[in-house]
């Protein structure tokens, strides 16, 4: 059986574990196996995940869980993974997901892997596909253990829906150890897409050389329905929250569309946006590295390009 631990926002699926569900039911059929899912907390969209080929939907309710612990969590996923003999264990490749890697492959004695973007190939094996040296190749990494657990990078496929198959909710009651970790403060940015989850990005960084200039990279997020995004230069300074910083020490995302604000292109920068699908680079410096990176670059001052993109694509719009 295929396991996905499904992650949840105020008790709304969230689009990237659409994207586990739909990789996970997928990893099935190849597997010759039933897709499964997992859900801690109140969901009332459980059924849905029929919709993405997952038969069975596990539902685990408890205090103890209301926030995330990750030896609670751990201990809860093991014990349902081992009861229904789940062989794969599909997480998103998000904080929470990045945590339960390691210790869920401990607790299970599983190889794991980290940032797939590949499904799985089953010749001679197992083995999945991931990016290595910042985005710069491609890795195929065999998993030899009976047990296995992945995360799933982000925009890695799309989710799919058209499944019909019926999904039975089944609760599920593990033996959880005492908690030992006490939340005292949790804050949570709501309103946006995440940027793992997000398909259209506007990011900047110092060229737009003051957090008052911030607007018009905004306006054009907004114009586009995006998420912003920044360098860790401007995160660092305290012009834009840290949970917008992009990059090798930052946040790796994958959007359709990546738009480069003002933002030079080093290589801890690329190593978090260069799986983008299509990259624009706007800048003034021709000699900017990112425009080696860019699809597509424009050559100029930020502050006469970027309303005038603005304009056109406001424009645009309303003519549809």
């Amino acid at each position: 059986m295929v396991l996905v631990f499904i992650e949840h926002q105020d008790g709304q699926i969230k689009k990237a574990a659409f994207e586990a569900a739909t990789y996970g039911s997928k990893a099935a059929a190849m597997m010759e196996t039933d897709c499964a899912a997992v859900i801690i907390g109140a969901v009332d969209q459980a059924g849905m995940l029929g919709n993405y080929g997952v038969k069975t939907v596990f539902q685990i309710s408890s205090e103890q869980l209301n926030d995330f612990d990750q030896t609670l969590y751990t201990s809860a996923v093991a014990q349902l993974a081992r009861e229904k003999g789940a062989n794969l264990i599909v997480l998103n490749h998000s904080s929470t997901g990045k945590a339960l890697l390691g210790s869920l492959s401990i607790a299970l004695e599983a190889g794991a892997v980290s940032g797939v973007n590949t499904l799985p190939s089953l010749d001679n094996g197992f083995s999945v596909g991931k990016n290595v040296f910042s985005g710069k190749a491609q890795a195929k990494v065999a998993i030899d253990t009976p047990v296995k657990v992945i995360s799933l990078m982000g925009n890695a496929l799309q989710p799919d829906g058209s499944s019909s198959a019926a999904t039975s909710i089944e609760s599920f009651s593990p033996n959880l150890p005492t908690r030992k970790v006490k939340v005292i403060e949790k804050k949570t940015v709501k309103g946006i897409t995440p940027l793992p989850e997000a398909e259209l990005v506007v990011s900047a960084g110092r060229g737009v050389k003051d957090p008052d200039n911030w607007g018009i990279i905004e306006e054009l997020a907004d114009v586009l329905g995006a998420t912003t995004a920044c360098s860790r230069p401007v995160a660092d300074s305290g012009w834009r929250p840290h949970h917008e910083h992009v990059g090798q020490t930052g946040i790796a995302i994958r959007p359709n569309l990546y738009i480069a604000i003002g933002i030079s292109g080093a290589i801890q920068h690329l190593a978090g946006v260069n799986n983008s699908k299509v990259i624009v680079v706007i800048n003034k410096d021709t000699e900017a590295p990112f425009f080696k990176a860019a699809d597509y670059g424009v050559a100029g001052d930020l502050f006469e390009v970027v309303p005038k993109l603005t304009a056109a694509i406001r424009k645009y719009k309303s003519q549809g």
